[in-house]
């Protein structure tokens, strides 16, 4: 692996491959076409470097230059204002307020639900798994009234929401073709950008063959 130093001059993001949180700011990186290194993290073998620059030795972790940058959210909202365009958030602040509860909700109803899936015991898996089913399902209606959620372009809260929907067959989830159609017709509208296509690791295309 490369020094600290040599990578200075680079923007480099620490990455779990199969990391629902690393996934989303791959996403952003590539909607923006970014050039950046990319470091694909063992979990049970992280490198030194990783935490000698995030105090909580966790990916994702964004160097760019002299800053390190930690938090899936924090990292994906300066990739949109350092890099502007294509634009990621709305420019409108009472728009921008209502994207950014969207995405709190999404970290806290859906992401939080992840660690107790993946890694709970049985009992906890099940239970957490039953609650995502269920809140991603109540969202259908939500998901049918614009082409991208709550919006007519494609935002930080679709690169939130898509790392989610795309894991659901790892989850154990199914999606209903009657109760969940706008859900799928999102799914296979955000699943076929060229950008998204782009994010996935080799362990996450392996998730949807």
């Amino acid at each position: 692996m490369a020094s600290l130093s040599s990578r200075r001059s680079v923007m480099t993001l620490f990455s779990a491959p199969d990391c629902a949180d690393s996934h989303r700011v791959r996403i952003v990186l590539a909607e923006k076409d970014i050039t950046v290194d990319i470091l694909n993290i063992n979990p049970d073998n992280k490198p030194e470097d990783l935490a000698e620059l995030n105090p909580y030795n966790t990916t994702p972790t964004l160097l760019d230059r002299d800053l390190v940058l930690y938090d899936a959210r924090i990292i994906m909202e300066y990739l949109d204002e350092r890099f502007p365009h294509p634009p990621l958030m709305p420019v409108d602040p009472v728009t921008r307020a209502h994207s950014r509860l969207a995405l709190f909700r999404i970290e806290k109803d859906w992401f939080s639900l992840v660690s107790d899936i993946e890694h709970g015991d049985d009992a906890s898996a099940s239970q957490a798994r039953k609650i995502l089913r269920e809140s991603v399902l109540s969202a259908a209606e939500v998901f049918s009234v614009k082409p991208y959620f709550l919006s007519d372009e494609f935002s930080l809260v679709d690169c939130t929401i898509a790392p989610i929907l795309w894991r659901l067959p790892k989850y154990g989830i199914d999606v209903p073709e009657k109760q969940g159609k706008p859900i799928l017709k999102y799914m296979e509208r955000v699943f076929s950008r060229d950008a998204f296509q782009q994010s996935l690791s080799k362990v996450e295309k392996s998730i949807r063959p």
